[in-house]
């Protein structure tokens, strides 16, 4: 569970929630047509923006928002590096065992390839195809994610300009002026806070998971083709090594 997202969107509810009664009643912020708006509105543009499929599957995308569990590279060069040891002494199909014992579908298949003794351009181009599936599958997630964090302003907007056209319609009745400008910009208010407190940061983080899944299928596509040509460990890890240089401190391989 990624404990930094539950944080930060209880923090960021809370702070708005407690800048308002600091002030004023929740009741003021409350206005059912103004959620209509923006919520209806964003949704109605995602799904003209997106087939209904991807639509509906972003649901089960922002799950890894909050949950989500991956492989630390390091710990995959070192299982890698394992693999190549064990393959140089005892030949490829050493390492039959290491197809039942690895977890991930993507290593268990091309560990099995290269015992079965499929060419080398074909593991390749295997591997390279199913990374980029998943590659573009995550790119949906978080671009849909993004796109209604650019909808919802745009239809508190709406929401706004509906209010003030009220409003001026009602010109001759001083009372209501301040009441339906208040409205008015309840709908600016719910578009800015869905967008930038839920859909644009969900999206950033689902981008950033995206990336770090692309850099483990990474490292094993190269880690795979390493051992089918039966390249020497203390190579291959320094190769892999390389691609873990731009990553965070946590990713840094063990000194």
């Amino acid at each position: 569970m990624d404990i930094a997202s539950i944080i930060g969107i209880v923090s960021g509810i809370s702070v708005i929630v407690g800048g308002i009664l600091i002030g004023s009643s929740l009741l003021l912020f409350y206005n059912l047509p103004s959620i209509i708006i923006v919520i209806g509105g964003t949704v109605a543009a995602t799904f003209i923006a997106y087939p209904l499929t991807e639509v509906l599957g972003v649901f089960k995308t922002a799950v890894k928002v909050f949950m989500f569990k991956i492989e630390r590279p390091n710990d995959l060069i070192a299982i890698l590096v394992e693999i190549s040891n064990k393959a140089r002494k005892g030949g490829l199909l050493s390492i039959e065992g290491d197809i039942k014992n690895a977890n991930d579908p993507y290593l268990q298949s091309a560990l099995q390839m290269t015992v079965d003794g499929v060419k080398t351009s074909d593991i390749a181009a295997i591997m390279q195809k199913k990374m980029d599936l998943v590659s573009r599958d995550h790119k949906t997630g978080y671009s849909v994610f993004h796109s209604m964090g650019s909808y919802a302003p745009a239809f508190g907007m709406v929401g706004t300009l509906i209010g003030l056209v009220q409003m001026l319609a009602a010109l001759d009745d001083p009372s209501t002026i301040g009441p339906k400008m208040a409205v008015a910009m309840i709908t600016t208010f719910y578009g800015a806070v869905l967008a930038n407190l839920f859909f644009i940061p969900m999206g950033d983080k689902l981008k950033m998971r995206s990336e770090e899944e692309v850099l483990n299928m990474t490292l094993l596509y190269e880690g795979v083709i390493s051992i089918r040509e039966g390249e020497h460990p203390r190579l291959m890890e320094d190769k892999l090594n390389v691609y873990l240089t731009d990553a965070g401190p946590e990713d840094q391989p063990d000194k």
